[in-house]
């Protein structure tokens, strides 16, 4: 874990909600004004969209084969765990954006399913949110760098529904490419990102409180309002339990490390939880 130059990893897989709790912590980080530097997993993709289509084609033929994003070998992570490494001590790294759509590469002048050229970086604190930012493997250890390590992890079916959604409508996949992407995932979901959620020191999981048997019929995301929150605490120990029930109203403990907050009390709930937590690391950071 760092110190100097603490770090901060959102993991959880495609369409869990990570872009919510993203946005929290940059609230945090402007309220407070620390200057951090944000990285994409999605950056530390082994290869640009032609070319892993390509590959996954070719593993489709092979029984039993799979081959996705959420697998290591499709990613760089010896790379990523040497990015947290070097910011850790440093407070410097290297990031590159991966462009999912025309309208996003338009400033760049690239197109969908690029990459942009690496640049330097230089803040006082690292957030990355992805895939594997509580990856341990053979090939690297990225979860050993990270200061706060938090699994955002819906059940399954709301996390389809997400994904549908997303990747229907921002960028314009056909429910059936949607669908068959899920699929080729499962085997590298099970391998790769569920272990992850093991390592974390704070889980957060949507629970809708609305019928979503069927994923794939789906018109509408539940809504906040239609959810509830279960988060876990690896550590209870200095967790204010009290302070979080008085705070968040209809909330209840479930067990001695988990407690269950309306679903539309989240962004409250990311406040109060992560505030102190990242003014600590700050503070640490300084000694």
């Amino acid at each position: 874990m760092s110190k100097k130059f603490p770090i901060i990893a959102i993991t959880g897989s495609s369409g869990s909600g990570t872009t919510t709790v993203r946005q929290s912590f940059q609230h945090i980080f402007h309220r407070e004004k620390i200057h951090a530097t944000v990285i994409e997993g999605d950056s530390y993709h082994r290869y640009e969209r032609a070319e892993m289509d390509a590959l996954i084609k070719q593993h489709d033929h092979i029984p039993g084969g799979n081959f996705s994003h959420f697998g290591p070998e499709a990613n760089i992570l010896g790379d990523l765990a040497k990015t947290f490494e070097t910011f850790g001590k440093t407070g410097r790294c290297k990031t590159r954006k991966y462009i999912h759509s025309d309208d996003e590469g338009r400033p760049y002048n690239q197109k969908a399913g690029t990459m942009t050229t690496w640049e330097d970086a230089q803040s006082d604190i690292l957030f990355y949110e992805g895939l594997h930012g509580g990856y341990v493997g053979e090939d690297a250890d990225v979860a050993k760098h990270v200061d706060l390590l938090v699994g955002v992890v819906p059940i399954i079916n709301l996390e389809w529904i997400q994904k549908l959604h997303r990747d229907k409508k921002m960028r314009g996949y056909s429910s059936e490419a949607v669908i068959d992407t899920i699929l080729n995932r499962m085997p590298d979901y099970i391998h790769h990102i569920c272990p992850q959620f093991s390592r974390t020191h704070i889980n957060f999981q949507r629970v809708p409180t609305v019928d979503t048997s069927n994923p794939f019929i789906a018109k509408d995301i539940p809504s906040p309002d239609e959810s509830i929150l279960v988060i876990r605490f690896a550590d209870p120990k200095g967790v204010d339990f009290q302070y979080l029930l008085s705070m968040l109203h209809g909330s209840m403990i479930t067990r001695p490390n988990t407690i269950v907050v309306p679903g539309g009390k989240m962004g409250l709930a990311l406040q109060f939880i992560f505030t102190p937590r990242v003014l600590r690391l700050m503070e640490d950071s300084k000694k």
